[in-house]
């Protein structure tokens, strides 16, 4: 008989806990059924991953080498994690220490040859920040050592995706790195967009970028042309695009530069914002037949929404561009206990408490996000419900398999007890959370719930169609997606938001067998085929 693997992450208290197998029978299952399709085979899959940032950096400088090294072991080892996608930030973004740097911040140097990435790599010093354990730590030297743990290991996968937050001032329109909102301007914050005449130069930073990465022994695998090209209302670093003004960049200087420059197996994704607007730039990039023969896919984040997936979005982009991918880039808890925004009609529930060290806050309905109850034009405040993290997280990774997602990055793997640092105030939280003071680790029920994704979603899996035939009221609680992978092994991933432990039964072919899955659980199954 066939047996199946069971792997939970509870609010019980599993995390990634392997329990006791089960067989499969021949014959057909009855009552509530999740049923994979082996013969349906959709989306190429390039795994699970998280974020490098100067913020979790810092964080991480505040522990001793050795501590540290056990940390970043937990997160990238075979044994850990072993997230398989990154991302990281072309210079300065709000998840910096004191932000606002460029890597040619000197209009006179238009040529760039004042380029540099010293910045990444030069460290905290002990005498400006206090608790500093190793000031030659920095977002580079991070991302080396997350390469030197996956060398070791048989399983060496780490791709990056690389984003530019803005321009240096210099090429904006602005000439500032982001303009606030004010009461004199209406609260209309800008981020600027790249002058005309400066389109060509911010090509060639890119690709310095790129070059400069790779003296250092840093492949790039994905890039984006700037971070959330529809702007943040000026909060922090930022540069606008419209779908047309990125179009003609990407077609007339970023496309054929990294082509010139033998860096046309760079993974170009366009647009890097809330997938809702999606359809709307890939009409009007990937319908460009001049312009999407430079781009790989597109890339997407979840901030429209604390529930909504836009899974109807991704289904129409793909039947119109079916050969174009779709990655998740970046996600978090954001607006994590910070004070209420002018607008917000429930300032005490907006702002959060109670996360660190605290695994009840994460499994239950405690976040509110930006939108939360705001009366600001344009915002659904419908979209933006209180939240569980936990959920938050298994729900958009679950459905947005099933919606040709091909990958699913985290943001900011580490941050202080705070959410931090943010130059600007964004504090947001963090699948690992430390108290910089006393070196407390704080691993949080989202770290749990993303390493067992990533150790049983691995690239080069393939999603396989499931479908859920379900009582009405389990309907939304009990989701599920399913991937094979090249050695056979099916991965079918189960969550149960609900409060009480549930019974059903997986078909696969054949075969089936009865589950139970307790409450407030991410199951996996696992079945050597």
């Amino acid at each position: 008989m066939t047996k199946i693997q069971i792997i939970q992450t509870s609010e019980q208290g599993d995390k990634v806990t392997p329990k006791a197998s089960i067989s499969m029978q021949t014959g057909s299952a009855n009552g509530n059924t999740i049923k994979v399709d082996l013969d349906k085979k959709k989306q190429t899959l390039q795994g699970i991953g998280t974020s490098f940032t100067e913020s979790s950096a810092f964080v991480l400088a505040h522990l001793e080498p050795v501590k540290r090294k056990e940390v970043m072991h937990n997160i990238f080892s075979e044994e850990g994690a072993n997230f398989s996608i990154t991302r990281t930030h072309i210079a300065s973004c709000d998840f910096c220490v004191e932000g606002h740097y460029s890597y040619a911040d000197t209009e006179e140097n238009k040529d760039l040859k004042d380029f540099s990435i010293e910045v990444d790599q030069d460290g905290f010093s002990v005498d400006k920040y206090s608790g500093i354990k190793d000031s030659s730590f920095d977002l580079l030297p991070m991302i080396k050592q997350a390469q030197s743990i996956k060398a070791a290991q048989q399983d060496t996968e780490l791709k990056i995706v690389a984003s530019a937050w803005t321009a240096p001032p210099w090429m904006k329109d602005n000439n500032s790195w982001h303009d606030v909102g004010t009461e004199e301007n209406g609260f209309q914050g800008y981020g600027g967009a790249l002058k005309p005449e400066c389109e060509s130069v911010y090509a060639d930073y890119l690709v310095k970028y790129l070059e400069a990465y790779r003296s250092e022994g840093v492949d790039i695998w994905g890039l984006t042309p700037v971070n959330e090209p529809g702007g943040n209302n000026g909060n922090w670093e930022s540069m606008h695009f419209t779908p047309e003004t990125q179009n003609t960049f990407i077609k007339n200087h970023l496309g054929p530069k990294l082509k010139q420059s033998g860096n046309e197996a760079i993974n170009l994704m366009m647009f890097d914002h809330n997938s809702g607007a999606l359809e709307d730039w890939a009409d009007t990039i990937l319908g460009d037949e001049e312009t999407n023969q430079y781009v790989y896919g597109s890339a997407v984040h979840w901030y429209e929404g604390t529930k909504k997936v836009f899974e109807d979005v991704f289904d129409r982009v793909h039947e119109k561009y079916p050969t174009f991918p779709i990655i998740h880039t970046e996600g978090c808890i954001d607006d994590l206990g910070n004070d209420a925004k002018p607008g917000i009609q429930d300032p005490i529930r907006y702002k959060e408490s109670g996360w660190f060290d605290n695994d009840e806050f994460w499994w239950n309905e405690n976040a509110t996000d930006w939108g939360y109850s705001a009366d600001w034009e344009s915002v659904i405040v419908e979209d933006h419900p209180i939240y569980a993290p936990v959920h938050r997280y298994a729900q958009h990774i679950i459905t947005g398999m099933n919606h040709w997602l091909s990958g699913w990055i985290d943001w900011n793997i580490v941050l202080d007890k705070r959410g931090g640092p943010n130059h600007v105030g964004n504090y947001c939280g963090a699948p690992i959370m430390i108290d910089t003071d006393s070196g407390y680790v704080y691993y949080t029920p989202v770290f749990s719930i993303l390493k067992q994704f990533s150790q049983t979603i691995r690239p080069n899996d393939v999603v396989v169609e499931t479908s859920l035939n379900l009582e009405s009221d389990l309907k939304g609680v009990l989701i599920a997606s399913a991937s094979i992978s090249p050695q056979k092994k099916l991965s079918v991933q189960v969550f149960n938001s609900g409060k009480q432990p549930l019974d059903y039964a997986l078909q696969v072919g054949e075969q089936h067998a009865e589950v139970v899955i307790p409450a407030n659980t991410l199951q996996t199954l696992v079945v050597q085929l």
